[in-house]
Order: structure tokens, then sequence, then C-alpha cells
């Protein structure tokens, strides 16, 4: 990986964490399946998605923190961030740089997806 990509991917995984961490900065869908559970059980989805740290290779090959999966009450629920332009209309053309990209985290059950 060179230099530009590494430094690419390092501004990606802030501007991940930190959406993903504070929920501020973008947009948190969730699908019918999650919508659906209780109160309290969304609350707790929404608690391990924001600490999520068991980012390895085989889960998080480019370093952005954009995915995680965790199992709750024998559920496996999933979470993926992905890249919009303002608009909420095409993909971001550069997901580094916040000014031009609207950031959707959406939660799922993996049966979902």
């Amino acid at each position: 990986m060179d230099v530009e990509t590494r430094d690419r991917s390092v501004r990606i995984r802030a501007l991940n964490d930190a959406f993903r961490q504070t929920f501020q900065g973008g947009r948190v869908m969730m699908t019918s399946g999650v919508a659906d559970l209780p109160d309290e059980v969304k609350a707790a989805v929404l608690q391990l998605v924001a600490s999520f740290n068991q980012f390895t290779e085989d889960n998080d090959p480019h370093g952005e923190h954009d995915f995680g999966s965790f199992v709750l009450a024998d559920q496996k629920l999933f979470w993926k961030i992905d890249y919009y332009d303002e608009r909420c209309e095409f993909g971001s053309e550069d997901p580094s740089d916040p000014k031009c990209t609207t950031r959707v985290l959406t939660v799922m059950s993996a049966d979902e997806y």
C-alpha cells in the first residue's frame, strides 16, 4: 500500500470511528428487522455498534472501520458504513473528505443481508 492510499485510509477510519461512536456527522438507518426489536434491545444494539473495536485483517482489510458484526440475544447483527454524496443520490467521490461525503450507517440482522 502506498503512502497516499494509507493516509487516505487513516482519514476515512478516523471519520468512520467518530461517526460510529457518536452517531453525529451522518445518518443512521435500521432495517425493518432491527427497527421492530424492543426499544431496550435497539438501545443495546446501538451501544454495541458505538463501542465495536474487534477489527481484524479479515473483517477490515482496508483499515477503514466500515463494517462489523456481533451477536446479541442469539441474533447475529451487522453494521456497515456507506459513503454518498451530499444529497445521498450517488456514491461519494472522496470518502476521506467530509465536505463532499454523507456517511450512512446501516444496522441489520444477518438474515436480512
